[in-house]
């Protein structure tokens, strides 16, 4: 299936240090009308669905990710964007670098992709079962088996049917991450599976504020995952 995309880049006097999270605060409170850009339906729901708007901060550099609706909203906000005020900083937006393209998500291939940014892909459950399994091959088989569900949870929030078995094969380091206010394991590495993700798309939880962030591999032998 077939979605337009937006890719949003603010380049800013100084890199960002804070958090996507903190992008997604300000972005949200500068266009609360706009429930797309945060989720909040009032004070205390939220819209529960894959993210049609995603937040990044790779490298010091903060983005936005719009997906099909979403793709339109951020092309319109990207205008009103002369400054971000993050926490107690405040950068100043010197350069908008704006990608506009049609992508697919589908069935494919093996096609090899990294995480730019840590993924938390396991439910509480299967965190419980992480942590209690001594072998890292099974750690893997788990992380594996997690990787193809987030996959499969992202085609049911963009509407799109998966008609072939996914297999997924990872190297994966885990790392501490901070999320909503607790300290759990994220991971990054590299991983393959028989299906189309585009750049920057997000897996797993934590998508809108720029966790489980993927971008393809190009030219290279994946067959040691």
């Amino acid at each position: 299936m077939k979605f337009k995309t937006t890719y949003l880049i603010l380049e800013t006097d100084n890199p960002v240090k804070e958090e996507a999270n903190k992008l997604r605060g300000y972005i949200g409170n500068e266009f609360p009308d706009n429930i797309i850009l945060h989720h909040h339906l009032n004070g205390t729901n939220f819209l529960y669905t894959y993210p049609k708007v995603q937040y990044k901060i790779i490298s010091g550099f903060p983005s936005i990710l719009g997906i099909d609706e979403g793709a339109e909203v951020v092309k319109n906000i990207s205008s009103d964007l002369e400054e971000l005020e993050l926490g107690k900083n405040k950068y100043k937006v010197e350069q908008k670098i704006l990608y506009e393209k049609i992508s697919e998500v589908r069935t494919d291939k093996v096609i090899h992709y990294k995480f730019l940014t840590p993924w938390i892909g396991l439910n509480s459950k299967n965190y419980k079962i992480f942590n209690e399994t001594r072998e890292w091959k099974e750690k893997k088989i788990l992380l594996n088996r997690t990787l193809v569900g987030n996959i499969l949870s992202m085609c049911k929030g963009l509407n799109v049917i998966a008609n072939r078995h996914l297999d997924a094969h990872s190297h994966l380091d885990k790392e501490r991450v901070n999320f909503k206010g607790l300290q759990i394991w994220g991971f990054r590495g590299e991983f393959r599976v028989n299906f189309r993700i585009p750049d920057f798309f997000g897996l797993g939880k934590g998508v809108s504020q720029g966790y489980g962030t993927i971008k393809e591999v190009q030219n290279v032998d994946s067959g040691d995952l």
